[in-house]
C-alpha cells in the first residue's frame, strides 16, 4: 500500500495534477460555460423585448451590468478576508470563507438594486409565449435576488453537509466503525438527504422569476446565482490548493505541524469545493430551463402534455440519460485508475532501488495515463449528450425531445446534487477520522508520562515551592 503524500509514490504528482485540473480548470469551464450561457440566454430574450425593439442600449446590456457589478463586488469581498478579518485559528477558517459569499451576496444584492433602478425603464414588455407581458424595474430587481440568495441557501445547505464540524459527515465518519458498507450507506444516504433543501430553494425561485418576468426572470435568476462567482471560484479552488501544498509538504519530510494545518485547510478546501459545486448545479438547472423555453418557444411548441405517450416516453428515458452518462464516466476514472495501479506496482518491481527510496519514479507515465484517459474516455459520454438531441428529434419529432430534455433535467439535478455533496463529505469524513485518531495519539502519549498521574500533582507542586524558596533565599 502506498501512502498518500510519500516521495515513493508516483501517483502522488498525478493526484497533483488531478486536482489542479478536475478542481480548477474543470470547475471553472463549467462555471464559465453556465455564466456565458446565462448571459446569452437573458440578451437574446431581451432582444424581443421593448427595450431591444426600441434600441436601447443600457437597458439591453442590463445582463452585462449585473456581472459587471459582481466583478466589482468579489473585488471588494476579498478585503474582508485579507485585511479586515484576521485568522487566529483552525476553527476560524471555514467560518472565514462562509463569511466571503455571505459578504458578497449582501454586497451583491445593493448592486443589484442600483443598476435595476439606473438602467432599465420603470416598466416593459417581455415576449412570453406569443404574449406581451408588462415588467416593471423592480420585479426584475426580484428575479436576480432570488437567483442570488437561493445560491447562497444552497451554498449553506452543502456546507452543512459536507463540513466535517456538523453531524451529518460526523455520522458518516462514525459508521466507519462497522465497515466499507456501512460507511458507504451513510454517505449515499446524507447525498440523496441533501437533495431536499436546494431542489425547493430551485423551485421557488423559478415559481417567482417565471411569475414576474417569464424566461427573461428565469434568465437573470441564474445569472444572479452566478453574479458572486468569483468568490465562488476563489474559495473553491482554496480546497486544491491546500490539497496539494499538503501533498508537497509530506513529501518534502517537513513537520507533522505544517501537515496538520494543510490538512485543515484542506477540509475547509473540500467544503468550499462543494459549495461552488453547489453554485454550478443550481445555476445550470435555471439556465437549463431558460434555453429549454427557448427551444419549445422556438419549435413552436403551446404545450409540453406529458399525458401524450410520445412525451411520456421522453421523459423516462430523459430520465435515464444522467444515469448512463454517470455510468459511462464512473467507468472510465475505474479502468484509468486500474492502469495507474498497474503502472506503479510494474515501477516498484522493475526499477530497482524504489522502494529504498534511492531512485526517483517515473512520474511521467503516470501523469500520462489519467490524461490520456480524461481526452479519451470522455468520448463516449461526449457522444451520448450531443447525438441524443439528434436523434430523438430527427426519428420521434420534438415532442418526444422536449420530454427528453425535461426528464434529463429533472433527473441531472438530483443526480448531481447529491453525488457531489456524497464525495465532500466521504473526503471530510476521512479528514475527521485523521483529526480524531491523531487527538487519541497524543491523549494516550500524555496517559503514560508519570508527570500526567493525578497522584504524582501534589508531590510536584510541594518540590516547585521548595525550588522557588530555594532561590529567594539565594537571592536574599
Amino acid at each position: 500500500m502506498v501512502q498518500e503524500g510519500i516521495v515513493l509514490g508516483h501517483v502522488v504528482i498525478a493526484d497533483n495534477v488531478g486536482d489542479n485540473v478536475g478542481d480548477i480548470a474543470g470547475m471553472g469551464s463549467d462555471l464559465f460555460g453556465s455564466y456565458a450561457e446565462s448571459s446569452c440566454a437573458a440578451l437574446v430574450v431581451a432582444s424581443i423585448s421593448s427595450f431591444g425593439i426600441n434600441h436601447e442600449f443600457t437597458a439591453m446590456c442590463y445582463p452585462l451590468l449585473v456581472s459587471s457589478v459582481g466583478i466589482i463586488v468579489c473585488l471588494i469581498t476579498t478585503l474582508f478576508a485579507t485585511d479586515f478579518y484576521e485568522i487566529k485559528a483552525v476553527k476560524d477558517i471555514e467560518p472565514s470563507l462562509k463569511n466571503q459569499l455571505i459578504i458578497s451576496t449582501v454586497l451583491m444584492t445593493i448592486g443589484i438594486a442600483i443598476v435595476s433602478f439606473i438602467a432599465l425603464p420603470s416598466s416593459f414588455t417581455i415576449y412570453n409565449f406569443g404574449v406581451q407581458k408588462v415588467v416593471h424595474n423592480w420585479q426584475l430587481f426580484l428575479c436576480v435576488c432570488v437567483g442570488l440568495w437561493a445560491g447562497l441557501i444552497i451554498g449553506f445547505v452543502t456546507e452543512y453537509y459536507t463540513s466535517n464540524a456538523y453531524s451529518p459527515v460526523q455520522d458518516v465518519a462514525d459508521s466507519c466503525r462497522t465497515g466499507a458498507a456501512t460507511n458507504v450507506i451513510f454517505g449515499l444516504a446524507l447525498g440523496y438527504k441533501s437533495v431536499i433543501i436546494p431542489i425547493f430553494a430551485i423551485a421557488i425561485s423559478i415559481f417567482v422569476s417565471f411569475s414576474f418576468a417569464a424566461m427573461y426572470g428565469i434568465a437573470v435568476a441564474a445569472l444572479g446565482m452566478l453574479s458572486t462567482i468569483a468568490t465562488g471560484l476563489a474559495i473553491d479552488a482554496y480546497g486544491p490548493i491546500s490539497d496539494n501544498a499538503g501533498g508537497i509538504a509530506e513529501m518534502a519530510g517537513m513537520s507533522h505541524r505544517i501537515r496538520e494545518r494543510t490538512d485543515a485547510l484542506d477540509a475547509a478546501g473540500n467544503t468550499t469545493a462543494a459549495i461552488g459545486k453547489g453554485f454550478a448545479i443550481g445555476s445550470a438547472a435555471l439556465v437549463s430551463l431558460a434555453l429549454f423555453g427557448a427551444f419549445v418557444s422556438r419549435a413552436g411548441i403551446q404545450v409540453v402534455d406529458v399525458l401524450t405517450p410520445k412525451v411520456f416516453i421522453g421523459l423516462i428515458v430523459g430520465a435515464m440519460l444522467p444515469y448512463w452518462f454517470s455510468a459511462m464516466t464512473m467507468k472510465s476514472v475505474g479502468s484509468a485508475a486500474l492502469k495507474m495501479v498497474e503502472e506503479v506496482r510494474r515501477q516498484f518491481n522493475t526499477i530497482p532501488g524504489l522502494m529504498e527510496g534511492l531512485t526517483k519514479p517515473d512520474y511521467a507515465t503516470c501523469v500520462k495515463i489519467s490524461t490520456d484517459a480524461s481526452i479519451k474516455e470522455m468520448i463516449p459520454p461526449g457522444a451520448l449528450v450531443m447525438l441524443t438531441p439528434l436523434i430523438v428529434g430527427t426519428f420521434f419529432g420534438v415532442e418526444t425531445l422536449s420530454g427528453v430534455l425535461a426528464g434529463s433535467l429533472v433527473s441531472g439535478v438530483q443526480v448531481a446534487i447529491s453525488a457531489s455533496n456524497t464525495g465532500g463529505a466521504w473526503d471530510n469524513a476521512k479528514k475527521y477520522i485523521e483529526v480524531i485518531n491523531n487527538l487519541h495519539k497524543v491523549k494516550f502519549f500524555y496517559s503514560k508520562m508519570p508527570f500526567f498521574v493525578p497522584e504524582v500533582w501534589p508531590v510536584l507542586w510541594l518540590l516547585s515551592k521548595c525550588l522557588f524558596f530555594r532561590i529567594w533565599i539565594q537571592k536574599v
